[in-house]
């Protein structure tokens, strides 16, 4: 059974939450698995980048928050509610983004792939840098690479992912996505 991207972003970003409500406020200062980020850069990164994506693409304004150095917990909150209604608006299904990189494709699709896909990617740094539960759900770690593999030339020279970390093919899938994305796991 396939999900909604509505509902695939409910239960990713779900766990994404619990990790933004579970950091100690003296560790969002703390080192993140990516090079030259604290804990706050990877909710900074997810708050940020969205909504200009959303705005160029489809002309759609998500709500501001807070700044994530003033309440990382509520920017993200704030964030995460704007998304969700997006994607819950019947409407959202009938609307397409325009980019020059991937070309016209539903508003849906675009924030399940692009987005939704990164905040499980960067739950495991939120996790990682604030000394939370790292684990992600094999499923979605399969499915996600799975549909990234076919893609490695492509994404690195995107320049969104750091080199691929080579490990054994008998490490967990989760070990397996985390080394493709070029993170040290």
């Amino acid at each position: 059974m396939t999900r909604s991207a509505a509902d695939e972003h409910r239960i990713v970003a779900r766990v994404f939450t619990d990790r933004v409500r579970g950091a100690d406020p003296k560790a969002w200062d703390n080192p993140a698995p990516c090079e030259g980020w604290v804990a706050r850069d990877v909710v900074r990164h997810l708050v940020e980048w969205l909504p200009d994506f959303l705005k160029a693409g489809a002309g759609v304004e998500l709500p501001k928050g807070p700044s994530v150095d003033d309440d990382p917990v509520a920017a993200w909150a704030t964030h995460r509610d704007g998304v969700q209604a997006l994607l819950d608006d019947p409407a959202t299904a009938h609307k397409l983004l325009s980019n020059p990189h991937i070309g016209e494709i539903p508003l849906d699709q675009a924030v399940d792939r692009f987005y939704t896909a990164d905040v499980l990617m960067h739950t495991w740094d939120l996790s990682r840098a604030t000394g939370q539960d790292e684990h992600l759900d094999p499923a979605r770690c399969a499915q996600l690479l799975d549909g990234m593999l076919p893609l490695d030339d492509v994404l690195r020279a995107s320049g969104q992912y750091g080199p691929r970390v080579e490990v054994p093919e008998s490490v967990d899938v989760q070990t397996r996505l985390l080394a493709f994305i070029g993170r040290k796991p």
